[in-house]
């Protein structure tokens, strides 16, 4: 397949072109900054485009079969927080720019704050309880809820849309650099609570990513993985 993936020099996004690449499909990595690229580029094209601007997008992905978003709303925890609406201004972007290209799939990459920790109640819904997980657990502001009600947002966008997307939104606080197991869980809109494995590897949710790429499950839906 070509495979089209925005925010590729970050976590998420650079260990799923290794994936990609490494299951022979041919990749077009795209960041905003093209001082950004890899010296070492392989069979990977890299392009400049932006994920905030649905022309910038819609010029970039043309001729792709998929295309997966794992961008970040900023770089760094306070710009971030800073800049949270850029979760729901690039999901606005994607979707106008799929108008254009109705047959290209796009999987999303979000966050867990809008899974459920019970029936109709999300995360990020549940007051005292996520700010101590955002606070104790994950160390960050407070006002880090911010991004993470800008990603259910975005969610939503998705969702109000015609459009051939997916969704995915980990079971986990952080994703990080970590083991390549293959061995998760997957579910739909609620959360997964870890069994004594930690929070997901970033190589592992790339797997996930490809895996949903080359075997769609979610059409139109979120989805979840976790340990």
């Amino acid at each position: 397949m070509d495979i089209g993936i925005f925010g590729a020099t970050g976590v998420i996004g650079s260990r799923a072109v290794a994936e990609a690449v490494e299951r022979g499909h041919r990749v077009t990595a795209f960041s905003r900054d093209a001082n950004r690229f890899p010296a070492e580029r392989g069979s990977v094209t890299w392009q400049v485009a932006d994920w905030l601007d649905a022309d910038s997008i819609a010029a970039a992905i043309a001729g792709l079969d998929v295309v997966i978003s794992a961008v970040n709303a900023g770089h760094g925890i306070e710009d971030t927080i800073a800049n949270a609406n850029n979760f729901v201004v690039g999901a606005q972007a994607m979707v106008r720019a799929l108008d254009q290209h109705p047959r290209i799939r796009v999987i999303t990459v979000g966050g867990a704050g809008s899974l459920e920790v019970a029936p109709g109640l999300q995360l990020v819904d549940t007051g005292a309880d996520f700010t101590r997980i955002l606070t104790k657990e994950l160390r960050v502001p407070a006002e880090y809820v911010e991004p993470v009600l800008a990603g259910r947002a975005a969610l939503g966008v998705y969702r109000l849309s015609n459009r051939n997307w997916t969704y995915l939104s980990p079971s986990s606080g952080r994703v990080e650099p970590g083991p390549r197991t293959g061995r998760f869980r997957v579910g739909g809109d609620q959360l997964l609570v870890a069994e004594d494995r930690g929070d997901l590897s970033a190589e592992d949710l790339a797997v996930a990513l490809l895996d949903e790429v080359e075997q769609p499950r979610f059409i139109q839906r979120r989805f979840t993985v976790g340990y």
